[in-house]
């Protein structure tokens, strides 16, 4: 693995990263809130499969995330449609080819919310926040209902803490009203493959299914028996993901 130079947004963000040179076709890995460019192991080992199977890889912390500059507080959608615009970029200027994405979880709200205007080939996502009222405002799920549905925190200190290891401000959940990643994936057209556990506690498997087949061009595999995180088939994730990302790449 190769270092390449530290990218730096369009606001001035530093960003962590590591970049896995191989070929010309590059896949830029996004991960999920509270997270950083590891998502607990998944990414470092997606990315060793895709460089064997041709392709050049790049993954980053967004900002207040991992080693990345910014408060975890401060973090918006706003300023991951920043991050990620950076990171393709710098993963196109790297490898020199098409750039797809890999968005796991929350990524793949700036994810989703980008494909009108970035220049991506394609797109994987991993169990997708595709509906923010459903898993953040209004939880449906047990992870989200424990997690969110007391956020007395955002009134009485400004910021809402996640079992005291991650703070989101008040401008993130001002967004979750009127954000819509749903529609911004339907009204989309790059290629995309959905995968989702069908005993995901925190995001809705059945609205990924719903979504993925109303949208043409669009595969889905439902994980049998696994949650969030593909504790238990993750492997399984990541070959059929380098099988799919090589397709299109053919």
């Amino acid at each position: 693995m190769n270092a390449v130079p530290v990218i730096t947004t369009s606001d001035g963000f530093r960003l962590d990263s590591a970049w896995h040179p191989g070929g010309p076709s590059a896949v830029v890995l996004a991960h999920g809130i509270t997270g950083d460019l590891t998502e607990q192991g998944l990414f470092v080992t997606l990315a060793e499969k895709l460089v064997a199977a041709g392709f050049s890889v790049l993954r980053f912390s967004f900002r207040g995330h991992g080693a990345s500059e910014g408060r975890p507080r401060d973090m918006t959608v706003a300023g991951e449609l920043l991050d990620l615009s950076a990171a393709v970029s710098a993963a196109a200027s790297a490898a020199g080819g098409p750039v797809s994405v890999v968005a796991s979880s929350f990524g793949a709200v700036s994810t989703t919310l980008s494909l009108a205007t970035l220049p991506v080939r394609s797109v994987v996502l991993w169990q997708p926040v595709l509906d923010l009222r459903r898993t953040f405002l209004e939880p449906e799920l047990p992870r989200g209902i424990k997690l969110y549905s007391d956020r007395s925190s955002l009134r009485d200190k400004g910021f809402f803490d996640i079992e005291g290891r991650f703070e989101l401000g008040a401008p993130l959940f001002e967004e979750f009203t009127r954000l819509d990643p749903r529609a911004a994936f339907l009204a989309a057209e790059a290629p995309a493959f959905v995968i989702h556990g069908d005993a995901d506690e925190h995001v809705s498997h059945d609205i990924a299914r719903a979504t993925a087949a109303a949208r043409p061009g669009t595969g889905w595999w439902s994980v049998p028996g696994d949650g969030h995180g593909f504790r238990r088939r993750g492997p399984e994730v990541i070959a059929a993901t380098v099988r799919w990302l090589a397709s299109r790449a053919g």
